[in-house]
C-alpha cells in the first residue's frame, strides 16, 4: 500500500473509534512492542546524547513514535511489552535461538533501562515475565482480549513477527516500514494482501524459511519465494507434508511452480520445519495477570513528571506536544513532528530555518557551512551533525558556537580551503542530488534475472563440494563445512567477537588455494553483494521520475574526498565485468548523452609533483607509459624491454607507495619471497630518491606536528601518531604518508566541480548541461546533444588546469573526456 493510502487508511480508522455497537462504545486498546521500536529507533536516529553524555536517540524516537501512534490511531488504552534479560523457553529448547545476533549496544542497554521511566510518567502499565519474549505478552494479551467485544487491539512494533496475531479487525498491527515514521496498519486483509494467506499461517512460513534475524533455521536451503508458495497452495505445515506423501516431490514441484530439489529439501528436513514452526510461534499463555486500564492514558499522564524527565533528558521541544496530546489537539501534537530533540541531526529541518533545542531558530545553509567547518577543523568527524558543533564549541547558542567554529578555522589556516573550496561547493552538491541521474530498469531486470540465475548455479555448486545444502550467508554453518567438516585450517586465523572462527572476505582470502570452494564461495558473495545493493537496490530508490538521486557527502571522508550513499555509488566495483555491467543501467535522458571525465593517474602525478623528483616528473612530462618507464628505471634497461611481469610489478609498487605499502604488503601484492620484494623496495627508492626524502619527511612532519597538509592547506591530524602500540603508530604512518596526496587529488576535482559550474552559468550554458555523479577521480555530466561536443573541449581544458604546469614542475594533471549514452559504454573523444 502506498504510504498516502495507508495514512488515509488510519484516519478512517481513526474515525470510527466512537462508533457504537449496541449500547457499548469501542475502545481502542493500543500494545507497545517496546524492545522492537527502541531498536529501530536506535538504527534510524542519530546518536543524540544529553550534555551529560547519556544516550537519548532511541528514546526520543521512542517518545516520537508514542505521539504519531496517539495522534493517528486515537487509543483509549495503551500498554508496554517489554523483554527481559536471560535466555526463554525458546533458548531452552534451541541453544542458539537469536544466536546470530551481535551483542546489544551498551548505548541501546541504557536506553532500554531507561524507557521504563518514560513509560512510568505516562501512566502506562509494564508487562514483562522471565523466560517469556515480548512477543509472549503481546500474544497472550490479545488471547485475553479475545472474547472482549468492547475493545479492539492494535499492536505498535517493527517486528513482523506480531502479523501471526492478527484477528480480522479485532487485532492489527500498526508496524513500522522505514525508520520510525513510514508505518502500515495491517489488518487480515492487509496480511492476505502481503502474503497470499491468512495471519495463522506466519508462524508455518517461518517453519520452512526460517527467520536469520532469530537465527532461526527453518528448511536450510528453502528461501522465501517457496516457502510463500508452499504454506500458499497447500496450508500449514502438516498440510503441506500430507500433499508430498500423497502426490510426490515432483508432482508438488510442478504444481506450485518451484525447483524440484526445493520440495526435497522440505521433504527431507521434516524435523526441523516442525521444530522452527514452534520457535517463531507466539505464545498466548505467559503467566501475566493482565488487566485493562483502569484509567484512559489520557487521564494517567503526570505532566510534572512528563516536564522533569525530559529535562534530565533534554527533549525541550516534546513536552508541548504531550500536553497538546493530552488536549486532544492532534494538529498541535504533530506540528513539530519533524523536529528533532536537542541534540539535533543536520538534517532536520523546518520551514526556513531549523528548531535547535532552546526554541533557537537555525538557518539551514549557516548550519551546513559550519558543519563543514568543523569537518575542516576536525577531519575524523565526518558530516559534523549540530550537536557534534555544540560539543567542540562548549555551548548550546548556535550563533556563538558558529563563531567560535569560523575563528578557529582561521587560526588553523584553512580559511582558503573553506572559502574557496568548500563553501561553493555546497550548493553545486545540492544540485547535483536534485538532478539524480537517469536509470533503464529494463537493463537492471535484465542483469537481476541473469546474477539470480548464476547465484543459484553457484550455490549448487558449492553445496556439491560441501556434501550437502547449508545456508552459505550463515557464518556459523559456512565455518562448520569449511572449519569442520573440510578441515581448512591457516595460520592466522581471526576469530570473532564471541570466538567463532571468522568466515569474512578478508579470511577466506588466506583460504585460496587450499580447495576450490573458497573460489566459488567468494564469487557468490560477489554475485550476491551486486545483487541487494545495486541491481535488485536501485529501482526501489528511484523517484516518480525514473531517476536515482543517491546521496552525496561533501564531508564524508577524512581524506577530503566525497562519499556516496544510498546506495554507495563510489562502491561499484570496475576492475570486473560483473561490476562494469550495472553501469550500463546509467543511462542519458532523451534528446541528451553523458559526458564523462576522469582524471588519468593523477594520485601518482600528485606524487611526481609535490615530492619533486624529477625522475617521476620527467616520465609524466614525456608522455611515457608511467608503469613501463618506472620499471625501466627501476631494473635499468630500455622501457621497449620491460616485460609484461615487470611492468605488473612496478605498477604494484607505484600505487602501493601512495599507501605507504611496506615490504611484507609488497610481497604479498607480488607473491614473491620477503628477500625478493626487499631487493625491489629498495631498487625502487635508490631510483628515485626525491619520491623518497619526501615520503620520509612527510611522516616525520605528521609525527611532530599531528597533522599533514595538502598543497592547498586541507589538514589531517593522527592521534594514533604518537601511539605507544606498534601497530596503531604504524597505520597512523601509513595515512599519514597518503593524506597529503590524497587530500590534494580531493581538493583537486572539487575545485574542478567549482570551476565548471562557474563556467556553465557563465555561458549561460547550466540549463543545458548537468552534473550528475562525482566518483572518485571522475565527473559525469548529463548534456543536450547539440551542446556536448562544444562543452567537452572547455569542461577538459578547466580540469587541466586547476594546478597550472607552470607550479608542477610541468606535470599535468591530465583528463580524459568520453561520451556516450550509458555511463559503462562511453567513447573517447579525441
Amino acid at each position: 500500500m502506498h504510504p498516502a493510502q495507508t495514512n488515509m487508511a488510519i484516519k478512517k480508522t481513526a474515525k470510527k473509534t466512537s462508533k457504537k455497537e449496541g449500547k457499548k462504545v469501542q475502545k481502542r486498546l493500543i500494545l507497545l512492542d517496546t524492545h522492537a521500536i527502541l531498536h529501530r529507533a536506535f538504527h534510524a536516529l542519530p546518536d543524540f546524547f544529553s550534555s551529560k553524555g547519556e544516550p537519548t536517540g532511541a528514546l526520543y524516537g521512542l517518545v516520537t513514535m508514542l505521539l504519531k501512534i496517539i495522534a493517528d490511531l486515537k487509543p483509549d488504552y495503551i500498554v508496554a511489552a517489554y523483554d527481559l534479560p536471560g535466555p526463554t523457553y525458546r533458548h531452552e529448547a534451541y541453544e542458539d535461538y537469536k544466536g546470530t545476533r551481535v551483542k546489544t549496544d551498551d548505548g541501546l542497554v541504557a536506553q532500554i533501562e531507561r524507557s521504563n521511566d518514560i513509560y512510568k510518567a505516562f501512566g502506562i502499565p509494564v508487562y514483562s515475565h522471565p523466560g517469556f519474549e515480548a512477543d509472549d505478552m503481546l500474544g497472550t494479551i490479545v488471547e485475553e482480549l479475545h472474547s472482549n467485544g468492547s475493545i479492539d487491539v492494535v499492536i505498535a512494533s517493527g517486528d513482523m513477527d506480531t502479523l501471526q496475531l492478527v484477528d480480522d479487525k479485532k487485532v492489527r498491527v500498526y508496524t513500522l516500514k522505514k525508520g520510525i515514521k513510514d508505518t502500515i496498519l495491517y489488518d487480515e486483509e492487509g496480511v492476505r494482501a502481503r502474503f497470499g494467506f491468512g495471519p495463522e499461517l506466519i508462524p508455518d512460513l517461518k517453519g520452512i524459511m526460517g527467520d536469520a534475524s532469530d537465527n532461526i533455521p527453518g528448511v536450510v536451503g528453502v528461501g522465501e519465494g517457496s516457502a510463500l508458495k508452499l504454506v500458499a497452495a497447500y496450508g500449514p505445515i502438516e498440510n503441506i507434508y500430507k500433499a508430498i506423501e500423497k502426490k510426490g516431490v515432483e508432482a508438488v514441484a510442478k504444481e506450485i511452480g518451484v525447483q524440484k530439489r526445493y520440495v526435497q529439501l522440505v521433504a527431507d528436513n521434516r524435523e526441523d520445519a516442525d521444530f522452527s514452526k514452534m520457535l517463531a510461534t507466539i505464545r498466548r499463555d505467559a503467566p501475566i495477570d493482565f488487566k485493562v486500564p483502569q484509567k484512559e492514558w489520557k487521564d494517567a499522564v503526570d505532566m510534572d513528571a512528563v516536564k522533569k524527565l525530559f529535562s534530565e533528558l533534554e527533549f525541550r521541544t516534546l513536552g508541548s506536544r504531550v500536553e497538546a496530546a493530552v488536549r486532544g489537539d492532534a494538529k498541535a501534537a504533530k506540528s513539530a513532528e519533524s523536529e528533532p530533540a536537542a541534540p539535533a541531526p543536520q538534517t532536520a529541518t523546518l520551514g526556513e530555518g531549523l528548531f535547535a533545542d532552546a526554541g533557537e531558530v537555525i538557518n539551514r545553509s549557516e548550519l551546513e557551512e559550519t558543519s563543514i567547518a568543523l569537518w575542516l577543523i576536525n577531519s575524523n568527524i565526518s558530516t559534523p551533525t549540530l550537536e557534534d558543533i555544540y560539543q567542540f564549541a562548549g555551548t548550546k547558542n548556535f550563533n556563538e558556537a558558529r563563531k567560535i567554529v569560523l575563528d578557529e578555522l582561521k587560526r588553523r589556516e584553512l580559511t582558503f580551503v573553506f572559502e574557496e573550496i568548500e563553501k561553493p561547493l555546497i550548493p553545486i552538491v545540492h544540485k547535483m542530488q536534485d538532478r539524480g541521474v537517469k536509470i533503464d530498469t529494463k537493463c537492471l531486470a535484465r542483469l537481476s534475472k541473469k546474477y539470480h540465475a548464476e547465484l543459484d548455479k553457484l550455490e549448487r555448486g558449492i553445496w556439491e563440494m560441501a556434501g550437502g545444502a547449508f545456508n552459505i550467508n550463515s557464518p556459523k554453518q559456512l565455518g562448520q563445512v569449511l572449519f569442520d567438516n573440510l578441515n581448512l585450517v591457516v595460520k592466522g586465523q581471526k576469530k570473532t567477537a564471541t570466538g567463532a572462527r571468522s568466515t569474512k572476505e578478508s579470511e577466506l582470502e588466506k583460504l585460496k588455494g587450499m580447495h576450490p570452494i573458497i573460489e566459488k564461495i567468494l564469487e557468490y558473495r560477489e554475485y550476491q553483494k551486486l545483487l541487494s545493493t545495486y541491481i535488485d537496490n536501485i529501482p526501489k530508490e528511484l523517484n516518480s521520475d525514473g531517476r536515482l538521486h543517491a546521496e552525496f557527502h561533501q564531508a564524508g571522508a577524512a581524506t577530503g574526498r566525497m562519499s556516496s550513499s544510498n546506495p554507495n555509488l563510489q562502491n561499484i566495483p570496475v576492475k570486473s565485468e560483473l561490476g562494469r555491467n550495472i553501469r550500463e543501467a546509467f543511462v542519458a535522458a532523451e534528446g541528451h548523452v553523458l559526458l564523462a571525465f576522469d582524471y588519468s593517474q593523477i594520485e601518482l602525478r600528485i606524487a611526481a609533483f609535490l615530492s619533486g623528483d624529477e625522475k617521476l616528473r620527467e616520465i609524466f612530462r614525456s608522455g611515457q607509459d608511467v608503469h613501463a618507464a618506472v620499471a625501466a628505471q627501476v631494473f635499468n634497461k630500455p622501457v621497449e624491454e620491460i616485460t609484461k611481469a615487470e611492468r605488473g610489478r612496478a605498477k604494484v609498487i607505484n600505487f602501493g607507495i601512495l599507501y605507504g605499502m611496506g615490504v611484507n604488503a609488497l610481497r604479498q601484492n607480488l607473491g614473491t619471497s620477503r628477500a625478493e620484494a626487499q631487493e625491489f623496495y629498495n631498487q625502487y627508492f635508490e631510483t628515485f630518491t626525491t619520491l623518497a626524502d619526501y615520503l620520509n619527511k612527510t611522516k616525520a612532519e605528521a609525527l611532530r606536528l599531528g597533522f599533514t597538509t595538502t598543497h592547498f592547506g586541507r589538514r589531517r591530524y593522527f592521534e594514533g601518531i604518537r601511539s605507544s602500540l606498534p601497530y596503531i603508530r604504524a597505520q597512523a604512518e601509513r595515512m599519514a604518508i597518503n593524506a597529503p596526496i590524497q587530500g590534494t587529488q580531493a581538493d583537486i576535482i572539487k575545485l574542478a566541480m567549482r570551476r565548471i559550474d562557474d563556467y556553465l552559468e557563465e555561458e549561460k550554458l547550466d540549463l543545458h548541461a548537468h552534473l550528475l555523479l562525482q566518483v572518485h577521480d571522475e565527473l559525469i555530466y548529463e548534456v543536450k546533444e547539440g551542446v556536448a561536443d562544444d562543452i567537452a573541449p572547455r569542461i577538459k581544458k578547466i580540469m587541466e588546469s586547476i594546478i597550472l604546469p607552470k607550479e608542477t614542475g610541468g606535470v599535468v594533471f591530465q583528463a580524459n573526456a568520453s561520451k556516450g549514452q550509458n555511463w559503462e559504454r562511453l567513447e573517447s573523444i579525441k
